[in-house]
């Protein structure tokens, strides 16, 4: 209750709502549901699973199809691409349509030729594709993980038993402008310096970067689980600090809205030529707002 005795209607996030009231199952459901246009605040169509809203908002499900992404993991994208400015995939405004002011630099997808590292199934692949962008080539360690429809389209390359590390500009055919990520077992500064080679000047990387992987075994807690917020702050530090030498810097930092399996948290980072160095201060506000937090640009 408020001093006045009124109740204070309780504000949080459209995508969290959604699971509160029972209109989608989990908050990767909910942020599909609003990435694909089927979520009604106030009777008009929201696009940020970060929209806030309060008990009393009235907030509809449309039905549709499911977007069906390839894998969970899609959803870790999806967050990068909500906190980075990415325009939602839909139709063009219409005249007189009020677009929305960008709070910081934009990322660009549609059109672009993209690489995703550690492609697996195709999670991050089907999200390049659904928001525009031209090709991807698709690289995993791994044989035959890439989903069916994904290695079927013919703006997907797919480069199966190939190693990230070992990646070269001739293997992938030409230099790509947007790099994307989601690596295991391995610490992206062994991985940087090939995937700069395989991308021109002015490209865009956004890597998820897992503090398991990135402390030492030693530094794990039980479970493989990496608890100490002091060392996710010195994971993403030492990425950035290896991109820094390869003249890369931070655009943008942002906590994944999905946990790894064991449930780590997982940090997304754009990193570009002629950007700042990563800034404390906004790593310590992405860390301190978690997978439910806004992404932090630059």
């Amino acid at each position: 209750m408020s001093r006045s005795g009124v109740a204070m209607s309780r504000r949080t996030r459209l995508d969290s709502e959604l699971v509160r009231r029972g209109l989608a199952r989990s908050r990767e459901q909910a942020v599909a549901a609003i990435t694909a246009g089927r979520v009604l605040v106030g009777g008009i169509p929201a696009t940020k699973a970060a929209t806030v809203v309060d008990g009393s908002t009235s907030i509809a499900v449309t039905k549709g199809d499911d977007p069906g992404y390839a894998s969970r993991g899609a959803h870790k994208l999806l967050g990068a691409f909500e906190a980075f400015g990415v325009p939602a995939p839909g139709p063009e405004p219409g005249p007189g349509a009020e677009i929305p002011r960008s709070t910081g630099p934009t990322l660009v997808v549609a059109g672009r030729r993209c690489l995703d590292v550690g492609a697996s199934t195709g999670g991050f692949t089907d999200v390049l594709l659904r928001y525009g962008a031209g090709t991807v080539v698709a690289v995993d360690v791994g044989y035959g993980q890439l989903l069916w429809r994904l290695r079927c389209d013919p703006r997907v390359r797919v480069l199966d038993r190939t190693n990230a590390r070992n990646l070269t500009p001739a293997e992938i055919g030409d230099r790509v402008d947007l790099v994307v990520g989601d690596l295991s077992f391995i610490s992206l500064a062994l991985v940087l310096p090939a995937l700069r080679a395989c991308a021109v000047p002015d490209a865009d990387f956004v890597l998820l970067v897992k503090p398991q992987f990135e402390v030492g075994r030693e530094r794990l807690g039980p479970g493989g689980v990496v608890r100490d917020t002091a060392l996710h702050a010195e994971a993403v530090h030492d990425v950035a600090a290896s991109a820094a030498m390869l003249d890369l810097g931070v655009r943008g930092v942002t906590a994944s809205p999905l946990p790894g399996p064991a449930g780590n948290v997982e940090y997304l980072l754009w990193l570009a030529a002629g950007a700042p160095p990563l800034d404390a201060d906004v790593l310590a506000g992405a860390i301190a707002a978690g997978p439910a937090g806004p992404g932090r640009r630059a």
